[in-house]
């Protein structure tokens, strides 16, 4: 049996980047004090969500890989002996950037990262102004605890992403997130939203027969533009397991650091009962990477 404790960082966010970086670094230390080897934080947890309108000057918010973050997660990872995954808006070249997850080894060596590969461009997500989709393709991440299947945020909408880290080998899928609702939505359409949101990741639990960990981020963040209302995040970060059953789920409006061991041998289980690679028509799917069949 193969037992790994995971645990989750959802954090709110504000202008004090050190402010948010010390939030990170204490639910890190809380997940760590409780057994924690494997801690997952949000996206882009060093700062606001900064994609709400579009601002030339929020690109004086990226940094470099490796850079000044690196360095402060790499120093934790290794004085407290556990893998992490961060989530770091990354300056690539002069002009150039993107939405980053980097990965930490227990000695504190940057296991791996993936640049994010979907980039939405919707009302307060406007995120294709500043982010340059991905170029490090579905390949998941080799670390001492196992190979993580790290994706962000919007990629969690695509089951291709989620089947090819499952098929690259990938033990638990991984989602660091923003995601939230319009201060002026319903109540049932915010239920609608949160569905289907939690839904589609379990999905990918299912057919893929693995963990699913996604970690949102909480709390009221202002549309400093003025065009809509603001986002308040709805946390409620959750681990699903191979069976798309709900292990652990948080709050949708406090900040919180959980523990929730994992068994991870249970895909091989589930894979053997539920035998959806196995019956995968890859002779009959070459259609798939067409934008539309027509």
């Amino acid at each position: 049996m193969k037992q790994l404790k995971v645990g989750i960082v959802q954090q709110a966010c504000g202008e004090d980047t050190a402010l948010n970086i010390q939030k990170s670094i204490d639910g890190i230390l809380d997940c760590v004090k409780n057994g924690a080897e494997l801690v997952v934080l949000q996206e882009l947890h060093t700062g606001i969500y900064f994609c709400q309108a579009e601002d030339t000057t929020k690109f004086d918010l990226a940094e470099t890989i490796p850079g000044p973050s690196t360095e402060i997660f790499s120093k934790i990872a290794k004085e407290n002996n556990v893998v992490i995954v961060t989530s770091l808006f990354e300056k690539r070249a002069i002009g150039l950037y993107h939405n980053t997850a980097v990965v930490f080894e227990k000695d504190g060596s940057i296991a791996g990262k993936y640049r994010k590969m979907h980039i939405p461009d919707d009302p307060a997500y406007y995120e294709k102004f500043y982010f340059t989709p991905g170029d490090l393709g579905f390949n998941p991440i080799d670390t001492s605890i196992g190979k993580l299947g790290v994706l962000v945020c919007w990629d969690q909408w695509y089951p291709e992403a989620a089947r090819l880290m499952a098929l690259a080998g990938a033990e638990i899928l991984v989602y660091p997130t923003s995601i939230g609702w319009e201060s002026t939505d319903s109540e049932e359409e915010k239920l609608k939203q949160f569905t289907a949101w939690q839904t589609v990741q379990r999905g990918h639990a299912v057919a893929n027969g693995l963990y699913v960990v996604a970690v949102n981020r909480v709390g009221f963040e202002k549309d400093w533009s003025g065009v809509t209302n603001g986002i308040q995040f709805w946390g409620q970060s959750f681990i699903s397991g191979p069976q798309g059953e709900i292990v652990e789920q948080c709050s949708k409006d406090k900040e919180t650091s959980i523990v929730v061991e994992l068994d991870i041998n249970k895909s091989e289980h589930v894979r053997r009962i539920w035998p959806f690679l196995r019956d995968r028509r890859i002779d009959a799917y070459g259609e798939i990477v067409k934008r539309f069949i027509d």
